[in-house]
């Protein structure tokens, strides 16, 4: 192969490389997200004695199990703070949902927290 040929073999592996890190990273960073806000939700639930606890609880060690599948060797800690940073934003939406005597905000809240849990679900099969 020629010098041009092999420097522009290698830039295309180059490039399709990084994208297929940025391709992985953005599912490490959805899967944590993800399994963050189910930890949030069953804790709620949790709280309120909801029989729907179980089906998240299931649902949160799926998007864990995805996690780990997806997730590279170094990147625990990072891991970490996404899932913690993810529960702490759903907790505050439940909370507001829940407790909040603003009736539109706490209307509001629901349903962010009920479209991020959404796309959370949306993300497993069955």
């Amino acid at each position: 192969m020629g010098r041009i040929k092999t420097y522009s073999w290698a830039l295309i592996m180059g490039i399709l490389s990084v994208g297929q890190t940025n391709a992985s990273d953005a599912h490490v960073k959805t899967f944590a997200d993800c399994a963050g806000r189910l930890s949030a939700l069953m804790e709620h639930q949790w709280l309120f004695s909801d029989p729907d606890a179980n089906r998240t609880q299931n649902e949160r060690a799926a998007m864990i199990s995805l996690l780990e599948a997806v997730m590279p060797e170094d990147a625990a800690r990072q891991v970490l703070a996404y899932r913690i940073e993810a529960k702490q934003a759903q907790a505050v939406l439940l909370t507001r949902a829940t407790f909040n005597e603003d009736r539109q905000d706490a209307a509001w809240a629901l349903a962010r927290s009920d479209a991020e849990i959404g796309a959370c679900r949306s993300l497993m099969l069955g």
